[in-house]
């Protein structure tokens, strides 16, 4: 049985079967293990650590009346914000004007577009780390020139290059991670009503909110194992070093402050400043979302990422300590409770994988279905539009990929080869 408890009540003889939060958080290589040592109990007292979850079928329980949630009520409970947030959809008014640029796209149209932006994106962002090695001043108008690109294509399908954004290797991350989530970040910053210009912002901060990676040496950050002490410190300096490389260049004091403040926690605890609720401004509030939900659905060289659907579910739990609620809300709204790329059970036992949201309810995407769990066979590929009238069928749980372990599951999903950039 799986309980949470503050670290407070952590004591050794536990098994601590997970941290409460992204793995980035903290320096540990493994999350599984039975705690023998007082070393590792002290380590994770002074991290940022709040809450951990230990099995109390493979270690030591709590003292009765020390505080402890099981697993199954915060399951309830994030359920029940998930499908709140999903009932309570309200699609915000767009104005495409007579640019047929930027008219609504077919998905399997838009993916195609998006392989393209991804590849020259990826091309842009490298030159961009490399100059930035180099001390060379910030290309104002390439970044924005791209933004727009990506920007333009999250305008007429957002679904497409979220989506494919997501697959990237653990060798290219650093720079397909700043392409993501400057693509979260204008989907996000268009569902909150931002206008044009604050949009564009949104995204030059996600573009750029990584750079200070830059000055990373490459040993370190694409390490496959534990880091030292002296290592993570490194990692976690690289907010201030992107915005000492951004100062020169004639950026937004906004886009400055998200590259600074992007890791700040509403409860005060994350980096560099320890900024809390209110004194954390909204695009690094967004950003934070953003950056953590790209990293932990995408593969590191020291662990593979989490399925999309699961990564919003775990993040919906750490939101009373990292993130904004009301920003996680809309931000559920904008990719979806079951995001492109999840692999979902339906109710007749059918597995498949969601290929496309459904303007009008989050519950019900259109999942293409290629697995009978009642035969244990592939079957013919089928689009089951959840939200057409008559439809029998609805998702009834999510499934872990790699107990499945489909080989091809992105590209039944995408129509596209694996990471076509």
């Amino acid at each position: 049985m799986l309980k949470r408890i503050d670290v407070r009540h952590l004591v050794l003889g536990m098994y601590l079967h997970e941290f409460c939060g992204s793995w980035m958080e903290h320096p540990f290589w493994r999350s599984r293990f039975l705690l023998t040592d007082p070393k590792d109990l002290a380590l994770i007292r002074k991290t940022n650590i709040r809450e951990v979850w230990i099995d109390v079928s493979k270690g030591l329980d709590v003292t009765p009346g020390t505080a402890a949630v099981s697993r199954e009520e915060v399951d309830a409970q994030v359920e029940s914000e998930l499908h709140h947030a999903g009932n309570n959809q309200a699609e915000l008014p767009i104005d495409l004007g007579k640019d047929d640029a930027l008219k609504p796209s077919a998905m399997s149209d838009e993916l195609r577009r998006a392989a393209s932006i991804c590849a020259s994106a990826k091309k842009a962002v490298v030159s961009m780390f490399a100059e930035a090695r180099m001390g060379r001043a910030l290309d104002t108008q390439t970044a924005q020139g791209m933004v727009d690109e990506i920007s333009d294509s999250v305008m007429r399908n957002p679904g497409a290059l979220i989506s494919l954004a997501r697959l990237k290797t653990a060798d290219d991350y650093t720079y397909m991670h700043s392409v993501a989530v400057c693509a979260l970040m204008v989907a996000l910053a268009r569902q909150i009503g931002m206008d044009e210009q604050a949009t564009r912002l949104a995204g030059l901060a996600g573009l750029l909110h990584d750079l200070g990676k830059a000055a990373i040496p490459l040993h370190i950050l694409n390490k496959p194992g534990k880091l030292t002490d002296e290592e993570f410190a490194i990692i976690r300096s690289h907010p201030e070093a992107g915005h000492s490389m951004l100062q020169p260049s004639s950026v937004h004091p906004a886009v400055l402050d998200a590259c600074l403040h992007h890791h700040e926690k509403i409860d005060g605890t994350g980096y560099p400043h320890r900024l809390k609720g209110s004194e954390i401004s909204v695009l690094a509030r967004m950003a934070a979302i953003c950056d953590v939900y790209d990293a932990i659905t995408s593969d590191r060289p020291y662990k593979n990422g989490w399925d999309p659907s699961e990564s919003l579910r775990r993040m919906a739990e750490w939101t009373h300590d990292h993130f904004d609620g009301r920003l996680l809300q809309a931000f559920v709204k904008t990719i979806g409770i079951y995001p492109v790329g999840s692999l979902v059970r339906l109710a007749s036992g059918r597995l498949g994988v969601v290929t496309e949201q459904n303007g009008g309810s989050l519950l019900a995407p259109r999942v293409k279905v290629f697995f009978s769990t009642k035969s244990d066979l592939r079957i013919p590929p089928e689009i089951v539009d959840l939200s057409a009238p008559g439809c029998a069928e609805k998702i009834v749980g999510r499934e872990n990929p790699a107990q499945w372990n489909f080989p091809d599951l992105n590209e039944i999903w995408s129509g596209l080869p694996e990471r076509p950039w």
